[in-house]
């Protein structure tokens, strides 16, 4: 059994994890709680575009038409990219590691092409690199307070090499925000933009200066929206894993020190039990 003083020491430190783990509890609760604001937020742009879309490409759904529109055009998938949208730092739970393996599952078993890679977040990075992915660019520190214009270079690597034939197809992969206990890891589908089934809702407008040029601006915007709200869910995602996590580490450190403070116990009251034991025999010894 471990002396009285071990025990204590043990004690206070195991007291001190929990008091930090509770504060970066706290940190995350607040930055969550704004970022699912910002996640809620822009959702309801991101649907009323969609309904956009899907009206305008239904009136230029003829192949001739839609040739004219390089993001629209779908062609045989020889090559794949990735964007693997991770946090830059740990102290999630299993979050960082349902990405990854996510990931890992599309680009070994699903893609069933060369895939390139493209990191957004150091996690992810460290991950395909220390696996051997082809990762052709990286982006990290991108912030949490993450903008439009902050997230604009991770698209427009992706749209170029679509767009020069490098690849056929973009996904991204990253955590969906669905509530404070669950982040689901999704693949989808970037580019080239498959126009949603949804439509009628803006179909007896008039579009200035014409429904093919209003397509031709909206197109690029909309594949950059759905990925800045990819970003959005993983950073509502990264902060609730990790407040669960710091939550569920404090719980476990009071456990902790409750078993600890027992255990000291009983190592005090066996050293004062051997103490007695020993005055006891100490007098008796005298006696005789």
């Amino acid at each position: 059994m471990a002396s009285e003083r071990e025990i204590r020491r043990r004690i206070r430190s195991v007291h001190n994890m929990s008091t930090i783990t509770r504060a970066m509890e706290m940190v995350s609760a607040a930055k969550m709680r704004k970022a699912q604001q910002r996640v809620t937020a822009s959702r309801p742009y991101a649907d009323r575009l969609r309904a956009v879309i899907a009206d305008l490409s239904g009136l230029s759904a003829d192949p001739e038409t839609r040739a004219e529109y390089p993001l629209l055009v779908q062609r045989p998938i020889a090559n794949a990219a990735l964007i693997v949208v991770t946090p830059d730092r740990g102290l999630t739970g299993a979050l960082n590691t349902n990405i990854v393996r996510r990931a890992s599952r599309y680009i070994l078993a699903e893609a069933g092409v060369p895939v390139e890679v493209v990191a957004a977040g150091k996690k992810g990075r460290d991950f395909m690199v220390r696996t051997r992915q082809n990762v052709v660019a990286e982006f990290t520190g991108l912030g949490e307070n993450l903008t439009l214009e902050d997230m604009r270079p991770v698209a427009e690597v992706a749209a170029e090499d679509f767009l020069s034939g490098k690849v056929d197809a973009v996904y991204v992969v990253y955590a969906e925000f669905v509530n404070t206990l669950t982040q689901r890891p999704v693949v989808k589908q970037l580019l080239p933009i498959e126009p949603p089934a949804e439509g009628g809702q803006y179909a007896d407008y008039i579009f200035e200066p014409s429904p093919r040029e209003v397509l031709e601006q909206l197109l690029p915007r909309y594949a950059e929206i759905q990925l800045y709200q990819a970003f959005l869910e993983s950073i509502a995602s990264e902060h609730s894993a990790r407040m669960v996590a710091m939550k569920n580490a404090s719980e476990n450190a009071k456990e902790l020190v409750t078993d600890l403070t027992l255990e000291r116990n009983k190592a005090r009251q066996s050293r004062i039990t051997q103490e007695v034991a020993e005055i006891a025999a100490g007098a008796n010894a005298l006696g005789g």
